[in-house]
């Protein structure tokens, strides 16, 4: 036998005596010439693609992610660019104190204003000029990240008013607008509002078009062709203009005790609806609402669009079971200038106010 066929049984070199003469070993390279084996056993021609396709994936990924915040800070700044602005929180000599924790100060006017003719026969709004609150709520936020409390604030309610003597309280804003309405608040309650926010007649319609409409589930029926509105018993779906007619309708034994009522019921079910996946989640919804936010809210100066972000969350902590609402405590009814209006229990309000300045825990027991 030769030196050749001792050192290559059945006719191939093997790998040690191949690499020794330095010279390429066919079968170690998988039948491939000209390539490079990697530490692993693979082509650098393989593996190089791969690992571009995935620079490329994780670049195309950040643009993306980049893309996104990018809109989000810019509906941001539309939104707050958009909203509605007054000085309402002006400071007064002998104004109450900041107390901790965030307090809103939340209005419903019955402005007319932007609707034209035929909007303002569709929400049965009338032709009356001028501003006037239909609504008054007061929110708390406690510091420590306890409940949240909603108090409202019958708009009949009896209280002084500074330079214009006893008056119902919704007078207090046709006398001098949102800063004598949050100083007649501030003094009857001892409480500093840190934030104003307003919403008109038309404002509030569109709000709840934009979200597809609120269900509302009545006891009895109500027909009111004051409000413009007519609803049977059971639970529905209201529209803009039937909404509306629901929470300014007063056509109850209770008038605007009921009134007060409904109305957190039914910003309940509306913050519900606007903060749903089904809204967030859908742009046929969520770009109306966006659109309708900025057109609804009047704030004051120094109140922006995030500020009503962490008004949204207590809301929706309240209709979710954690946190509270009711109305001030009431005494009873009374007669004042030849007109029926709420008043107070005193010394109830006043431990609910106390307990309110001073960020400590309300029970469901002081409220009304």
């Amino acid at each position: 036998m030769s030196d050749w066929s001792a050192k290559q049984p059945n006719g191939r070199g093997s790998a040690s005596a191949g690499q020794q003469r330095g010279g390429y070993d066919y079968y170690r390279a998988g039948g491939s010439r000209g390539q490079r084996q990697s530490p692993r056993g693979h082509s650098d021609a393989a593996s190089t693609p791969k690992r571009r396709k995935k620079r490329r994936w994780g670049r195309g990924l950040g643009l993306a992610l980049l893309l996104v915040v990018l809109l989000l800070v810019g509906l941001v700044v539309y939104v707050d660019s958009s909203l509605q602005r007054s000085d309402a929180l002006a400071d007064y000599p002998g104004r109450v104190e900041d107390t901790p924790g965030t307090n809103w100060l939340l209005v419903g006017s019955d402005s007319r204003e932007g609707l034209d003719e035929s909007r303002r026969a569709e929400l049965s709004a009338g032709d009356a000029g001028g501003r006037r609150t239909d609504t008054m709520m007061l929110m708390h936020i406690p510091a420590g990240g306890g409940k949240p409390v909603l108090v409202s604030l019958p708009r009949d309610s009896s209280v002084p008013i500074a330079g214009h003597g006893r008056n119902k309280l919704n007078a207090a804003f046709s006398f001098g607008g949102p800063q004598l309405l949050v100083r007649t608040v501030e003094t009857i309650t001892g409480v500093h509002m840190d934030h104003y926010a307003e919403i008109g007649l038309g404002g509030f319609a569109n709000l709840v078009e934009s979200v597809g409409g609120v269900e509302m589930c009545l006891d009895q029926p109500l027909n009111d062709p004051k409000a413009g509105v007519n609803l049977t018993a059971g639970c529905q779906q209201l529209d803009g203009s039937q909404a509306l007619g629901f929470v300014r309708s007063r056509a109850y034994a209770e008038g605007d005790l009921q009134r007060v009522r409904n109305q957190r019921k039914l910003l309940g079910a509306l913050i519900d609806k606007t903060t749903s996946p089904a809204t967030l989640l859908n742009p046929f919804r969520m770009f109306p609402l966006i659109s309708a936010t900025g057109d609804t809210f009047l704030l004051d100066n120094g109140d922006h669009v995030w500020h009503l972000a962490g008004l949204a969350g207590a809301m929706g902590d309240i209709s979710s079971g954690e946190g509270l609402s009711g109305t001030v405590p009431i005494a009873g009814f009374g007669r004042l200038n030849g007109q029926s209006v709420v008043q107070w229990d005193s010394q109830r309000a006043s431990r609910l106010f106390e307990a309110i300045a001073a960020d400590r825990a309300v029970s469901e027991q002081m409220l009304g």
